[in-house]
């Protein structure tokens, strides 16, 4: 990992100062920065061999935790699912107004979706989004009002009923309204987050689907509970952006600045692009992601500014108070 040559240089390799981060990130993430905190440490280590590194994690539910952070929670770093959430702490004059430059991609350093997790079996056979909204199907999702997930989630739901009914989302779109108003109607439970979304479908075993990020899928598949579920590709989703960001107001004061930058320079190394697919994570790296087709297959999906508008009209328009979230999951299904 080279970007903390450049830390060095600025810092003086050996330097005696400890550095210690705030790796503030959404839930779903926690298993990635928990193994690539290891490789960043290390490497920082060869480059300032009399320091100690130390960092620390705080997750949840993406909106929550920028909320966190815009009320006083000292994140040295945000790695969060949604710009909005980020825009947030742009606006207190916590993170620069220009983060999407100061790292390559838009500062995003991997991708996911949206996918299905059944029960062994699919006893409900479940195939795709549609099957969500069937009468008898009982739905494990987030809250779209805490966490950007979920907001994918229904985002996801919502755009594969457009194209299926070929409805434009900025008229009349009746069909695709009545779709979700029964999909929501299933849900059994909205969690604060989607790894409180995923231990309510383990282990207090609610519901027959839980929607949620691809990545998570497969680490229950094939971790937390093999041989008990299922992951199901829908036939058309929605891509997840992960955007990442120095709280520079918090690094300036903290005189962490350069390794904070370091810290999130070198999620575009090609050791941890490899880790992040390895952890079912699509990496920005085009050849690394297609080494990995067998688990990371190219799937067809939309992005939500694309179809809906700017994430403020997305906000405006679907999650407010009172906004057509609210009113689809409140109105009685036909």
């Amino acid at each position: 990992m080279s970007a903390c040559n450049q830390a060095a240089s600025e810092q003086g390799a050996g330097s005696s100062s400890d550095v210690r981060l705030l790796n503030v990130s959404y839930d779903v993430s926690r298993d990635f920065y928990k193994d690539y905190n290891v490789l960043f440490a290390k490497d920082y280590k060869a480059t300032h061999p009399d320091s100690k590194v130390k960092i620390n994690q705080s997750h949840g539910g993406s909106s929550k935790q920028a909320l966190s952070v815009a009320n006083g929670l000292q994140a040295d770093v945000v790695t969060l699912n949604q710009n909005t959430d980020m825009n947030l702490l742009v606006k207190k004059g916590l993170v620069s107004a220009d983060w999407q430059q100061a790292f390559p991609d838009n500062a995003i350093p991997y991708t996911s979706t949206m996918v299905l997790l059944v029960r062994k079996g699919n006893p409900k056979q479940i195939s795709d989004w549609s099957d969500l909204a069937r009468a008898g199907v009982k739905v494990v999702m987030p809250n779209p009002k805490t966490s950007g997930t979920a907001r994918y989630a229904f985002l996801g739901a919502y755009g594969f009923g457009l194209h299926a009914f070929k409805e434009d989302p900025h008229s009349e779109h009746a069909k695709t309204d009545d779709y979700m108003q029964k999909l929501l109607s299933n849900v059994v439970t909205y969690d604060n987050g989607s790894r409180a979304a995923t231990t309510s479908f383990l282990q207090r075993e609610l519901g027959d689907v839980l929607i949620t990020t691809e990545n998570e899928a497969h680490l229950v598949a094939g971790k937390y509970a093999k041989g008990q579920v299922e992951l199901i590709y829908p036939s058309y989703s929605i891509q997840i952006k992960n955007p990442v960001a120095v709280v520079t107001a918090v690094t300036e004061k903290n005189g962490s600045t350069e390794a904070a930058k370091a810290y999130l320079d070198n999620l575009w190394q090609d050791d941890a692009q490899e880790l992040m697919a390895s952890m079912y994570l699509r990496p920005s790296n085009p050849k690394i992601l297609a080494k990995h087709k067998d688990t990371l297959p190219d799937i067809t999906t939309f992005e939500a500014t694309g179809v809906f508008g700017s994430w403020e009209t997305i906000m405006d328009t679907f999650f407010v108070d009172g906004g057509r979230f609210d009113t689809l999951a409140q109105s009685p299904a036909s």
